[in-house]
């Protein structure tokens, strides 16, 4: 990892930087994609399936049977372990539930908010080299609670057809059972258009790679809602002579193993800290698998020093971490100053880890600078807010000299006219 000491205000873009790739090309492929499922339904499912991962199943939805024998494989402790989680993440979304809300602004004036639940959402769970099982239940238990009619999910299938058993039996733990096995972007056009086989959703959710966020950007700009550009993985750590350098390595290291163009950022205060954390980074990499993730995520990852703590949290939140562990004397104040982050880690004795799995928040967040604008997955991202209003005769007659001020001032007789002949009767 690369060490810069005390960099220049200029220079902090740049240090912000994600890793780069040809973002044209993918979103040209992306939306060729999208066209072919658009207008081909299932059959050009299939047809991209083959040409992308050189396999198709016969049928995409996965089968009763399947889910039988994906229960029978998961070990008892990872039942447990499940379990566990699942109980923590249930207990923290269920304290967010919204409750309906009534004001009465003036006599005769009275306006609410209903929470309703979106009726269809597709939960994206990337598969590949590691399956993210913990992230069904980070997408299926937020979808359930908040009362999501109808709740599918995708994920990719390996040659053979076969979906993680961990994955299947997470998502029926959930009460998951209608999940298909397609991934990548023609899985987010099958859920934003539907096809034969695979129903049209409202809204998709799930993190994935620069294929899978591009079709998810593409498709919002039509009918089908997102939950957030969730990219590559990042964590940045906020470090100073209260933090354990082994603890941030790992913490580097945990993000760094999720894939090549993933990131894992340092900022401390001082240059002997920097180089004790570079230096058991390098140490700890040679005892983890996945290392040739590992070694080319850190070739774009870095270790800035800045001796003020004031730059320390600036600089974080001029990045807007996806994962932000803040290892300082007195975090808490740290908190209190940070502005822009997915998820924050208080304390030598947080790991991201913790969120990933098992703390109960949810591990669904905003990358790539988008915390600046997106917060992570809740249970508010599984529901709408109706707005109702009654008025009285004699509401209406309190409101009506505003209505009609604004109205004609704004050149809309029209509405003045709907108001007008009210207070007439």
């Amino acid at each position: 990892m690369k060490i810069y000491i005390n960099p220049p205000a200029e220079q902090w873009d740049a240090l912000c930087r994600r890793v780069q790739q040809n973002n044209a090309t993918i979103t040209g492929q992306c939306a060729q994609i999208l066209t072919e499922v658009k207008e081909g339904g299932d059959r050009a499912l299939k047809e991209i399936s083959n040409r992308i991962d050189g396999y198709c199943p016969e049928r995409f939805e996965v089968t009763a049977e399947e889910f039988v024998q994906a229960e029978k494989e998961v070990s008892d402790q990872l039942k447990e372990a499940i379990g566990t989680a699942a109980a923590n993440i249930t207990k923290f979304h269920s304290a967010q539930i919204p409750q309906p809300l009534e004001v009465n602004i003036a006599p005769g004036v009275l306006c609410c908010q209903k929470p309703v639940p979106i009726q269809r959402v597709g939960l994206y769970i990337p598969g590949g080299s590691a399956p993210l099982f913990s992230t069904v239940l980070m997408l299926a238990i937020p979808a359930k609670l908040a009362g999501c009619r109808e709740v599918i999910m995708c994920t990719p299938a390996g040659k053979g057809g076969k979906i993680a058993s961990q994955v299947l039996y997470a998502a029926k733990r959930c009460g998951i059972d209608k999940v298909y096995k397609i991934g990548g972007a023609q899985a987010i056009a099958a859920m934003a258009y539907g096809t034969e086989e695979i129903g049209k959703v409202d809204k998709i959710f799930g993190p994935g790679n620069r294929y899978v966020t591009t079709a998810k950007q593409l498709v919002s700009g039509e009918n089908t809602a997102i939950d957030m550009p969730a990219g590559p993985s990042e964590v940045m750590v906020l470090a100073d002579g209260s933090a354990r350098a082994e603890f941030v390595a790992a913490d580097l290291l945990s993000q760094a193993e999720h894939g090549a163009d993933s990131q894992a950022m340092v900022v401390c205060n001082s240059a002997d800290l920097a180089s004790r954390i570079a230096e058991e980074v390098e140490e700890s990499a040679k005892k983890l698998g996945r290392i040739n993730y590992i070694e080319k995520s850190l070739e774009e990852s870095r270790i800035i020093v800045f001796e003020e703590r004031e730059k320390i949290i600036a600089f974080a939140n001029r990045y807007a971490a996806e994962h932000l562990i803040i290892s300082l004397e007195k975090p808490w104040e740290a908190v209190e100053e940070i502005t822009a982050a997915g998820s924050i880690f208080v304390g030598n004795w947080s790991p991201e880890s913790a969120g990933d799995y098992a703390s109960g928040t949810n591990h669904t967040l905003p990358t790539s600078g988008w915390a600046h604008s997106c917060s992570g997955v809740n249970i508010e991202s599984f529901i709408r807010r109706i707005t109702i209003q009654e008025l009285t005769r004699e509401g209406v007659g309190s409101l009506a000299p505003t209505i009609i001020e604004m109205a004609e001032a704004e050149g809309l007789q029209a509405h003045a006219e709907a108001v007008i002949i009210r207070i007439k009767q």
